[in-house]
């Protein structure tokens, strides 16, 4: 069996639902049409991957998407408990290395995906950095539970407060590039997508 596992969290595509905080600014038909061009790019980025994907949709599997590929649905109270959860799923079923990133990336590629697994043949752990304090990917080869417990979810300074943590615990951990993640009008404005948007 391949030892490793991508999982890849998905919000479903529904309008008035994704997005929320871009919303806010450019509507929610905009904020909906960028998050379908997300999340096609994600699937495009890792369609060719030979590692295994576990596809975890918010509240409805959408059968179109990531054909061929195990699908599922998100179980948890929050992130941090929804993301503990897909880990422990694919530890149980004998993967080593697992990696886990979200669906609003415009730049997300192989390559990076790629980096996440090799970092973890000598690291606890591997973070992709979110341009906001946050972060897009985290990888891991044994469940550390406290990664996702009691977080400051969607605030700037959560990788900080989770790499302290490691450090605190002599887990050891690598990053990858940093990448722009998409919630803000902000965001998308220094987006490689922006121009996607300003032309419709």
């Amino acid at each position: 069996m391949n030892e490793n596992l991508l999982i890849i969290f998905v919000k479903n595509i529904k309008l008035g639902k994704v997005k929320t905080r871009l919303a806010k600014t450019i509507g929610n038909k905009a904020a909906f049409e960028i998050y379908k061009i997300l999340v096609d790019k994600t699937e495009k980025a890792t369609e060719k991957l030979p590692m295994k994907k576990h596809i975890y949709f918010s509240d409805v599997i959408i059968d179109s998407k990531w054909i061929g590929d195990n699908k599922t649905i998100q179980n948890g109270s929050d992130l941090g408990a929804r993301m503990k959860n897909a880990f422990k799923d694919g530890l149980k079923k004998g993967f080593k290395k697992i990696v886990l990133i979200g669906s609003d990336l415009p730049d997300i590629d192989e390559s990076i995906i790629k980096k996440a697994f090799k970092v973890l043949n000598f690291k606890d752990t591997v973070f992709g950095p979110a341009e906001d304090g946050g972060y897009y990917l985290i990888g891991m080869k044994q469940l550390y539970t406290h990664v996702f417990d009691n977080k400051p979810w969607s605030e700037s300074h959560l990788l900080e407060a989770t790499l302290q943590e490691l450090k605190s615990n002599n887990i050891s951990f690598g990053l990858t590039e940093t990448l722009n993640d998409i919630d803000t009008f902000e965001d998308l404005k220094s987006s490689s997508i922006y121009k996607i948007y300003s032309h419709d």
